[in-house]
Formats: structure tokens, C-alpha cells, sequence
């Protein structure tokens, strides 16, 4: 291939292209008409050899060298946006979405502050936040460049990406106020309720049970739920116990519910925010990661 003839904005387009899978979709993204995206589209076929884009059941689908461009080009895209841009940002200046996953939980408490600061700092930043369906999940979207940010527990990350440890979680159990179980709280008493158990993927079983499996015991897990916003009136309205982390319980319900350190020893974890190397010059994505930060770290515990 002759780089000298080749025309850099061939992979703008294609980046469009290939997040969107529509033609009309990723002209608007860009800025650019249907036909001359359709005729963009066949530049990059000539210049890949590669239909890229092919006519599906549910609409256009990625060829298998089309998948296996789009991680490279957002690589040489963002490469190219550091190159050409070295001067220090201004925020207040900026207009760009950034695409962050995060659960339910630390959205909902950190939501409202992120949108102040970020109203006062870069106005013009636009936070979607993603559902988040596990690590594996959050790590393949960054990696594939279709969110920018995650807010999750990542026991590990390769080279490619950047991790960092926004606070150490610990547990509460949590029931309402006026339970039967409150006046004298202990092992016998937590296992004679029915517990609500949080699980996006619907497991009734969690390392818990192997903990009380290990000392003889089992408790009866009355209710799964995906979410931990459902916990709070859930409790509340019955006698069923919840263990849930520790800031799961927001200050307007903690009048109507009660916590105590669980009769048993069990294990906390880290809440992570992590990005892909691609992100590390991103001026927005890096500001609203230090926001996130902040605010997690400040979350009462």
C-alpha cells in the first residue's frame, strides 16, 4: 500500500462505520451524508479487499477482517489525535461523550455530584452510563472501544489497560427496623430468615454459602434479585435479611434499615476503575475518571 495516496480520513469513517453497523447512523456521528458515507464504504472495501460490511438478518453485520480492524483503528485513531493535539486541554471547552459501565449501586449514589462537578468544570462532557454485566464484560467493551470507562471489581488487567483501586468494600448485614431479629442479633437468629440475594446472572448460591458450608451451616435464600436499588424497599417491607456491601445502603433508607457486622468472617473487595491504554491521553475520560475517583473515595461507609 502506497501511504502517500492514502487518506486518513478513509478510517474516521470506518471507525463510525464499524461501532455502528449502519451507514446512515455513522454519517450522522460524523457529520456526513448517507451517499457520501456509502461511497466512503467502498473506498475502504477496495482499500481492504474486504466486503467489511455485509447484509445480515437483523440489519449489516461485520465481517470477520472487519472485526479484526476495528481494535487497530482506534488504536492508530487515538495515536493520531495525541500526535496532532499536545497543547493542555480546556475542559470547560470540550465537547464529547463519555461511555462509562458501572452497576446500579455506584451510579445511583455518585450521580448526582458527578453531574455538578462536571456542570461546573466541562460542561460539555455527556456521561452514558452503560448496564454492567460483569468484568469479563466491562474489560471486552473497553478493549473493543465501545465504552471509554468501568467502574467494577477486576482482579487483574493485562497490559492494555490502566486499573486503579477507588476503595476497599466490606459487608453489613441489613434488615428492617423493628425486625425480629434485631433485638440480639447473632448466627442462629441471621439464619432463621429467609435472605435477599443480589445476582445479574440469577445464582442462588454465592461464596456465603460455602463460608457457612465450611462451619456446619446453611442458611434459605428466600429472593434473587438483579439489582441492588430493589434491596432497600424489599427489606424494608418484609423480614427477609440482605448481606450487601456497605455503602449499598443510601442515607434516605437508613432510618428504615438497620445494619450489623455479619456473625461470621467474610471477605470484602476492591472497586476498580479501569480504561484502555487507547483512553490514557483522553482529556475528558481522564477528568471524569478523577471525578469518579473522588467521589467514590468520599461515599460514607
Amino acid at each position: 500500500m502506497n501511504l502517500r495516496s492514502f487518506d486518513l480520513n478513509l478510517l474516521v469513517v470506518l471507525d463510525a462505520l464499524l461501532d455502528e453497523a449502519h451507514v446512515s447512523r455513522a454519517g450522522e456521528r460524523i457529520g456526513l451524508s448517507q451517499p457520501a458515507m456509502s461511497s466512503a464504504l467502498e473506498r475502504c472495501r477496495h482499500l481492504f479487499a474486504d466486503r467489511l460490511l455485509e447484509r445480515g438478518a437483523g440489519g449489516m453485520v461485520l465481517t470477520p477482517k472487519a472485526q479484526a480492524l476495528a481494535a487497530p483503528i482506534k488504536e492508530v485513531l487515538a495515536g493520531m489525535a495525541a500526535l496532532l493535539d499536545r497543547r493542555e486541554p480546556d475542559l470547560a471547552t470540550i465537547r464529547q461523550t463519555v461511555r462509562v459501565v458501572m452497576a446500579d449501586l455506584p451510579a445511583v449514589a455518585i450521580g448526582p455530584a458527578l453531574q455538578r462537578r462536571l456542570a461546573q468544570t466541562a460542561p460539555g462532557i455527556t456521561v452514558v452510563v452503560m448496564p454492567w454485566h460483569g468484568a469479563a464484560a466491562a474489560l471486552d467493551g473497553l478493549g473493543r472501544g465501545s465504552i471509554d470507562l468501568a467502574v467494577s471489581v477486576f482482579p487483574k488487567v493485562d497490559a492494555d489497560f490502566t486499573r486503579r483501586e477507588l476503595l476497599q468494600e466490606h459487608y453489613r448485614v441489613a434488615m428492617r427496623r423493628g425486625h425480629p431479629a434485631a433485638g440480639a442479633f447473632d448466627l442462629d437468629r441471621w439464619l432463621a430468615y429467609p435472605h435477599l440475594l443480589v445476582s445479574g446472572r440469577g445464582d442462588a448460591r454465592s461464596p456465603l454459602d460455602e463460608a457457612l458450608a465450611c462451619i456446619g451451616r446453611a442458611r434459605h435464600v428466600g429472593m434473587v434479585v438483579p439489582s441492588f436499588i430493589m434491596v432497600p424497599p424489599l427489606l424494608a417491607e418484609s423480614d427477609m435479611i440482605g448481606l450487601l456491601p456497605s455503602r449499598c445502603l443510601p442515607e434516605r433508607v437508613r432510618g428504615e434499615i438497620v445494619a450489623y457486622e455479619p456473625p461470621i468472617t467474610v471477605e470484602g473487595f476492591p472497586l476498580h476503575s479501569a480504561w484502555h491504554k487507547r483512553r490514557a491521553a483522553d482529556p475528558a475520560v481522564q477528568h471524569v475518571a478523577r471525578l469518579i475517583e473522588a467521589l467514590v473515595a468520599a461515599l460514607p461507609g
